[in-house]
């Protein structure tokens, strides 16, 4: 008996035990090692040297491009989470509604988020082109502007247009990730606010959001992790010129790691991102479970 009450307390633990190991080789073991660089000094060649504390921190810190870069990486991931998730959220509502086409409406909204980013990146690239973009010939050709117009004057228009193109990819991912919270919420609770009186806002506000909150709040942990860490739309487009001038985190790091050769500066600013994205993702959380608590 005693046996057997054993083997039913441990069996759960073994059915985890091979997500466990997995999770421990590619995902604790990385990060484990990223840190252990980050405190050492590595060679041009790659070669790891002897602990060196926080100097390789202090060289990133220090560098002059570090303040730029960490205020287009705040504005690039609060422009593009915050508009995707409201406009992905409104998308929702409206594929959630029966109207004829809806399943075509719905394949072409998740079109941008099947596509390789790079693929979306070089298009967009070729669109708002000077000389010979198809944005401009389309403009022409319509009569909506005489003169071609240089759609990339400045690194800030540049900039603004790469977050542009991170909304519009990510919008189809905040979509289908609310369209299945607002699927699963039964029809009855918006049966028993329309006999209460209530309008669409006040069902929208009491019924809609509140029920559909959990989905909203996985879908916006994961877009702030998943647009931090892009790489492809940046790099395809500008590169982070000039001078870093439109770099986030992840692009300057990269950079900096494989053109500079600063391997030990790059690696700390990986480390930098982490604890970055950890901080804010268990912030968010905490707010928003504090929320439902109250509610």
């Amino acid at each position: 008996m005693n046996n057997i009450l054993v083997r039913h307390k441990w069996e759960p633990y073994l059915w985890l035990l091979p997500s466990i190991v997995l999770m421990t080789v590619f995902v604790v073991f990385p990060i484990a090692i990223v840190f252990q660089l980050s405190f050492s000094e590595i060679s041009r060649s790659g070669l790891v040297g002897s602990f060196i504390g926080f100097r390789n921190f202090s060289d990133a810190i220090g560098d002059p491009s570090f303040g730029t870069v960490m205020m287009n990486t705040l504005y690039w991931v609060v422009s593009v989470v915050g508009l995707s998730t409201l406009l992905g959220f409104i998308t929702a509502m409206v594929l959630n509604k029966k109207f004829v086409g809806r399943k075509i409406a719905r394949s072409i909204v998740v079109f941008p988020w099947a596509t390789s980013l790079v693929i979306q990146a070089s298009v967009w690239n070729y669109i708002i082109k000077y000389e010979y973009g198809n944005l401009n010939n389309v403009l022409l050709n319509l009569g909506i502007i005489k003169d071609a117009v240089n759609w990339r004057a400045s690194y800030q228009i540049e900039f603004m247009w790469e977050c542009g193109i991170g909304i519009f990819v990510t919008i189809p991912f905040v979509t289908f990730c609310v369209l299945a919270g607002l699927q699963s919420i039964d029809a009855a609770y918006y049966e028993a606010a329309t006999v209460d009186g209530a309008g669409f806002w006040k069902k929208l506000r009491h019924v809609t959001i509140p029920l559909v909150k959990p989905s909203l709040t996985v879908s916006t942990v994961l877009n702030i992790i998943y647009v931090f860490n892009s790489f492809p739309i940046i790099y395809t487009i500008t590169k982070g010129a000039p001078a870093n001038k439109t770099d986030t985190l992840v692009t300057y790091l990269y950079m900096l790691a494989f053109y500079d050769q600063k391997k030990g500066p790059a690696t700390a600013l990986s480390v930098i991102g982490f604890v970055i994205l950890c901080i804010v993702a268990g912030v968010y959380m905490m707010i928003t479970m504090r929320k439902e608590d109250e509610l």
